[in-house]
């Protein structure tokens, strides 16, 4: 290991020198495997190791998460896939290890978003999960070490040049971090709150079920948004987070944001898109394109399209709006995170309509009884934290 790394260059080619080094002269806790990471790969590297480690240490499961520009796309715990989702993640009968299934889900919130994504693990990556990210378009991958199989399948990867970086299990960061803009340092304790069970036993509302599977959500939910860009908001369920808005000025644009991203999620499992006939060898880029457009109202304005001639063996019924809206009318048990308070009741109305059942947000708004009074009206259970979660 060596104190510093000198990088191609900054956020931007003109952006030169370009360097990551350790202050006080130590040693960096990385090593570079394989390909050579830039700026914003170490970024997202450091940002979403700290996620899946935290993810790991407050459900005890092994975790994965999908970055992109510095805010995570997906974060998800290593629980099982049923058929429906094998499907819709493209793992097929594949055998996954729970790390595998970590990355599945998290790769699979959003494959959208996801497409040249950075990859971090909570565990040492198994070969399991080195074919599943095998097949993916991604910038690079970090975890606490890699199996020698594993690590000889990623570097396959970009015909040798696949970014891999391995990161000291035991590495402890300063108490205190900083950072120059324009010039000028900026100095804050790091962000340590601890997050768990504990931070949801403040229900405000009257309904207080808050059943064991919705825990580890709301939990996931928040320790995904301390590591997401400011303002922030989180659907999960299952494991997982089904969406993320992230780095939004306005706390209802975030939620519609997410919640989009979530019932892109939900419909992504509607019959019709699970029986979509794609042809044969139609990568998988294309078909999460395809899939996306087909979703959304867009889809009978480029029937007949050349891209969709190409696509299908034959043209695809539409998905109608009646049918998505009575799809959705069916979700329930979704869990949501916020990063700061809801301002407004909008937020709340907004939420339900993605099956939310569940809420945890900081509290501490002069309307925090109007929001309270929504979530009593359709039965919500909401909790209080008391803690902002802002990332910048």
């Amino acid at each position: 290991m060596a104190n510093e790394l000198e990088l191609k260059y900054g956020c931007n080619p003109n952006q030169k020198p370009s360097r990551i080094f350790m202050e006080d002269g130590s040693d960096l806790p990385i090593t570079v495997l394989s390909g050579k990471p830039g700026f914003i790969n170490f970024l997202d590297a450091f940002n979403s190791y700290q996620l899946v480690r935290e993810l790991k240490a407050a459900t005890g499961l092994p975790a994965a998460a999908s970055f992109k520009h510095v805010s995570p796309a997906g974060a998800a715990v290593g629980l099982p896939l049923d058929e429906t989702l094998r499907a819709i993640y493209f793992v097929g009968d594949k055998e996954l290890s729970p790390l595998a299934c970590a990355y599945a889900r998290a790769r699979g919130t959003d494959r959208m978003s996801s497409f040249g994504d950075w990859i971090a693990l909570s565990d040492v990556c198994d070969v399991p999960t080195a074919e599943l990210i095998r097949h993916e378009v991604s910038d690079g991958v970090i975890a606490p070490g890699y199996e020698p199989e594993a690590l000889e399948i990623l570097k396959q990867k970009r015909k040798g040049g696949y970014n891999i970086v391995a990161i000291d299990e035991s590495y402890v960061p300063a108490p205190i971090e900083r950072k120059q803009v324009y010039g000028i340092t900026f100095e804050q304790g790091r962000n340590e709150l601890k997050i768990d069970a504990a931070s949801l036993q403040n229900i405000v509302t009257d309904c207080k079920e808050l059943p064991e599977d919705a825990k580890r959500d709301l939990i996931i939910a928040l320790i995904t948004l301390k590591y997401t860009q400011s303002n922030s908001v989180c659907y999960a369920k299952g494991g997982q987070t089904i969406g993320v808005g992230a780095g939004q000025q306005s706390r209802i644009h975030c939620v519609r944001l997410a919640g989009n991203k979530a019932d892109i999620w939900h419909l992504r499992q509607h019959p019709k898109v699970l029986a979509l006939p794609f042809k044969k060898d139609i990568p998988r880029p294309n078909r999460d394109n395809a899939i996306d457009v087909y979703i959304s109202d867009e889809y009978e304005d480029v029937i007949g399209d050349d891209v969709w001639q190409a696509t299908f063996t034959e043209q695809p019924q539409p998905l109608t709006r009646e049918e998505k809206k009575a799809y959705l009318c069916a979700v329930s048990g979704v869990s949501l995170g916020s990063d700061a308070f809801f301002p407004f009741d909008d937020n709340i109305e907004r939420a339900r309509r993605s099956g939310v059942q569940y809420i945890v947000q900081p509290g501490g708004s002069i309307r925090d009884d109007i929001v309270i009074d929504a979530c009593n009206k359709y039965g919500l259970t909401m909790a209080f934290t008391g803690i902002r979660l802002f990332h910048h």
